[in-house]
């Protein structure tokens, strides 16, 4: 069911996230500044105050993630934001937080790297946000925003599908996606209504107490826990997978990028199609669980997959393995913060267009 929408404002991206939380009943925001992201905490602390909920600027990323822990436990509405280098500091809190399946919300406003890096935009956490970034086989929800309407309309997604299965969810998204300003329309506050649920940790007495860890000593239990993951993860591929298509009726060459990149090579498919060539785009808005069948079913009558993204090559792996060979997988990418450009784009598909098509 659609929520009906109240406000229209300009903004941030960064902001209207961060409003969006607000609006969706979050109870508790921790985190720590690094740029791109330091508008999202900014945020909160000037706004939460006036209305619901609580703030607090930990001493590092490690702290506020598991003081995320700490509050997911006791059933609160709860979310963190950070930059990559950030983020990487929280890995271990997010292990734990997924193996003890609490819900919250992670966001990680990407900036590119390795190492300290730059604080311009790039899609280099990839691995790290569908793989399983800490240790052990875990998976988060991930959702990758391409504009910034759903940079709002993803934070009340992710709540949703945190709470349903008891895990946490990310927003994958940039910093030009943060810092870029644009229409974003807001649904009423109160519209995502939360209850404490009966798993918390929440002292209440005339019950029998709650248990959350994530340490089981017997390997027999933690092989138990890891079966129950596993198959939570399956049910999760099975109903959630989300993506959007556009030009890939006709396609011969079928374009595949998430987030902002997304936006680009939509304008290099109407590139294109004005000089003849029938180009399409597939773009992933979950990206765990992964749109592996409308790109498996595509390599069967297309020529050619082109993956774009701001990175050295990172979700065109799970690309090759949709295919699975039945078509040719090429790769383009601009890392360091450099923005791939539609006519970029629209260079590399007349290169291989040109190429000839190897048959079987």
């Amino acid at each position: 069911m659609k929520m009906q929408k109240s406000e229209v404002r300009l903004m941030k991206g960064n902001e209207a996230l961060a409003e969006a939380a607000i609006r969706a009943g979050l109870d508790a925001y921790f985190g720590y500044p690094i740029t791109p992201q330091s508008e999202i905490l900014e945020y909160f602390t000037e706004q939460i105050p006036k209305r619901h909920g609580v703030v607090l600027q930990a001493e590092s990323e490690v702290a506020s993630i598991n003081m995320v822990y700490g509050a997911a436990g006791a059933g609160a509405r709860v979310m963190t934001s950070s930059s990559s280098p950030g983020m990487s500091l929280m890995q271990e809190g997010i292990s734990y937080i997924a193996a003890a399946e609490l819900p919250c919300l992670l966001v990680n406003v990407v900036r590119g790297g390795p190492g300290l890096g730059t604080i311009q935009p790039s899609q280099g956490d990839y691995f790290q946000a569908v793989k399983g970034g800490g240790h052990g086989d875990y998976r988060l929800i991930v959702l990758a925003p391409s504009s910034v309407q759903e940079m709002c309309d993803f934070v009340f997604d992710a709540f949703k599908l945190a709470e349903k299965y008891r895990n946490p969810a990310m927003i994958l998204t940039d910093g030009a996606l943060g810092q870029m300003m644009e229409k974003v329309e807001f649904p009423e506050e109160g519209s995502l209504p939360h209850q404490v649920p009966d798993w918390a940790t929440t002292g209440k007495k005339g019950r029998e107490r709650n248990f959350i860890t994530s340490l089981h000593m017997e390997p027999e239990k933690m092989e138990e826990i890891n079966l129950h993951l596993q198959k939570k993860y399956k049910v999760i591929e099975e109903n959630e997978v989300r993506f959007e298509t556009f030009e890939i009726d006709d396609a011969e060459i079928v374009l595949v990028a998430f987030g902002l990149p997304a936006r680009i090579c939509q304008k290099a498919v109407e590139l294109a199609r004005e000089k003849g060539i029938k180009a399409g785009l597939v773009r992933p808005i979950t990206l765990f669980p992964f749109p592996k069948k409308i790109l498996s079913d595509l390599s069967k009558k297309i020529d050619h997959f082109l993956v774009i993204e701001l990175n050295a090559g990172q979700m065109v792996e799970d690309v090759m393995l949709a295919a699975n060979g039945k078509c040719p997988v090429h790769f383009k990418g601009r890392m360091g913060g450099m923005i791939i450009q539609p006519e970029e784009v629209l260079e590399e598909i007349e290169k291989i267009i040109q190429q000839p098509i190897l048959q079987e």
